[in-house]
């Protein structure tokens, strides 16, 4: 599968790469221009969905619940729709097409969210946050605010996760693309932290306009920084959607449903097509899933006059082994769900928590913003990313000899988000005595003299628990998913994180139904409950991942030395 750069118009398949002439385009000299691309579109990001809460209530008087699901349904569109950018980059335009369209895409959005912000008739008239005389936004203003965070979702999802293999795609071995990806994330967690202290800073203490202004800007420069570097970088071909191939498998299995399945590998489709008989003749499907077998099985009509077959009817053995791949490996993905649910309604509700708490320094005037707070999170998983993997990792290996396989990490990330749950639990309880012991579930959105730092400690203890899972389930698809798709792995682990924000949601619409622990005002609430709540379903989905952990294989890596060899 070895390709080789002949000009600058040549283009190559991931994973495919091995080049030595001295003209071939990618390389480390696309590396600053990647890493500058994806912390503008981060600063970006970070700016405009940390203190999107607190816009929403502040300036658009949207009660605070509301707020919080309006949050949840942007951030599950961003995270979902990289998968669907991800085919569409293999299948039809290429990474780079998709990354500048995109861009513009999301620079509009910002534009129309920076608008809403600088004019005051694109918003409803200004009141007391809490107060029952505000007035609701016009059909028009939220029309213009739900377009711009539309735009902006859509096309933040469709940079944030494929500038990542773009960039790896521009180095050649495996090692070289494990150190890009390593700073790929450092950057995107750094600029993340960076925009949820400085520009929230900007949006409360100087205006929300030029706050937006800033991450418009940042998306901007991404994107300029992006197009600099053009002529540099090595552009993949798109070869057609893998989930095509699958999609046949599956046909093909129904259409032969009646065939008996053979114990003969020459009855079997071994190759590309009819004529390759002689490439791994011995190959039979294995006995997981074995209607599937049948998309395989040779039988009258699958070959057309030219020796090719007909890939409707007829499929490659290796085509049927990738899709039992990929079914091995959905009830592990399941488990994401429930995993990422914690930490999507830490990022929500506890912005709604700082809102009614003391957010100053000590004693001083200095105010931290609300949506702020949960960069602890960021800091405390870049700290724990380089302790496990400059020296923890390094000397489990040395005094085991055995590496902690990514289920494994996985497992433990799993423990530790569950502790943190626990602990903001436990934090809010204690905030709610206060409340009580002071009356203030009699005012409304009253402050509470407690520091909002106390929510520091549940967020840094979850930053540690997202340091384990989550560079092991990006590690884990990669090295498990089919080889064709490779590229679709890595947005696998956003679309979880997506519909972890809408099953957020159906826990809040669920909650609000049935008991009385979230109303606009959480002082009258009880929030501490519904974290309980959320312990103990990460609780039942941390067993649930136990028993798929224990029972699924690892792919054998022998198998894979093309792929991943220097």
């Amino acid at each position: 599968m070895e390709r080789t750069v002949q000009n600058s118009a040549d283009e190559q398949h991931p994973g495919s790469v091995s080049v030595s002439s001295s003209t071939k385009k990618g390389g480390w000299v696309t590396f600053p221009f990647m890493i500058a691309t994806i912390t503008g579109i981060s600063l970006a990001f970070g700016g405009l969905v940390s203190n999107l809460i607190v816009y929403l209530i502040q300036e658009f008087n949207i009660k605070s619940i509301r707020a919080a699901k309006i949050y949840n349904v942007f951030n599950g569109f961003a995270t979902i729709l990289p998968v669907a950018f991800a085919i569409i980059a293999d299948s039809f335009l290429g990474c780079y097409s998709v990354i500048w369209f995109s861009s513009l895409i999301s620079s509009l959005g910002l534009l129309l969210i920076v608008l809403t912000a600088a004019f005051n008739k694109l918003r409803p008239p200004h009141c007391e946050t809490g107060s029952n005389l505000c007035s609701d936004p016009s059909h028009v203003q939220l029309a213009v605010l739900y377009i711009g965070l539309a735009l902006a979702a859509l096309g933040m999802a469709g940079t944030r996760f494929t500038v990542g293999p773009m960039g790896a795609y521009q180095l050649d071995k495996p090692k070289h693309q494990t150190i890009f990806f390593n700073w790929y994330i450092f950057a995107m967690y750094i600029s993340t932290a960076i925009s949820s202290t400085v520009i929230l800073y900007v949006e409360e203490s100087v205006s929300w306009a030029w706050g937006f202004g800033i991450c418009l800007a940042a998306n901007i420069f991404g994107l300029a920084i992006f197009l600099a570097g053009s002529g540099l970088y090595r552009r993949l071909k798109p070869e057609g959607s893998p989930f095509v191939v699958l999609a046949r498998v599956i046909v093909a299995a129904i259409k032969k449903r009646h065939m008996k399945l053979s114990l003969k590998p020459e009855d079997y489709c071994q190759g590309p097509d009819a004529a390759d008989s002689k490439e791994d003749k011995d190959i039979i499907p294995s006995k997981f899933f074995r209607f599937l077998n049948r998309a395989a099985l040779k039988a009258e009509g699958d070959i057309k006059a030219d020796y090719s077959i007909r890939p409707w009817r007829l499929c490659k053995v290796q085509d049927v082994e990738d899709l039992k791949g990929l079914i091995k490996i959905l009830p592990l993905w399941s488990t994401g769900f429930f995993l990422s649910t914690p930490l999507v309604m830490q990022t929500s509700l506890t912005v709604l928590q700082a809102l009614v708490m003391d957010r100053h320094f000590g004693s001083t005037k200095v105010s931290i913003p609300a949506g702020s707070i949960w960069v602890s999170s960021l800091i405390s998983t870049c700290i724990t990313v380089f302790l496990l993997d400059r020296f923890l990792y390094p000397l489990w290996d040395k005094y085991t000899r055995r590496p902690i396989k990514p289920l494994q990490r996985v497992g433990i990330g799993h423990v530790i988000d569950i502790i943190s749950m626990a602990a903001l639990a436990l934090v809010e309880a204690k905030r709610l005595k206060i409340v009580r012991q002071h009356h203030l579930q009699d005012q409304d959105n009253a402050i509470v003299p407690m520091s909002a730092f106390w929510l520091v400690v549940p967020f840094a203890i979850a930053g540690i628990g997202e340091a384990f899972f989550f560079p092991a389930q990006v590690a884990f698809y990669f090295q498990e998913f089919p080889t064709s798709l490779k590229s679709t792995s890595t947005a696998f682990v956003a679309l979880y994180m997506g519909i972890a924000y809408y099953i957020s949601n159906g826990v809040i619409d669920l909650v609000r139904r049935t008991t009385g622990w979230l109303p606009d005002d959480i002082n009258k609430g009880r929030l501490d409950n519904v974290y309980w709540l959320v312990c103990i379903l990460a609780s039942i989905n941390f067993c649930y991942f136990l028993v798929c952990a224990s029972l699924y294989k690892y792919r054998d890596p022998e198998k894979d030395t093309d792929d991943i060899s220097d």
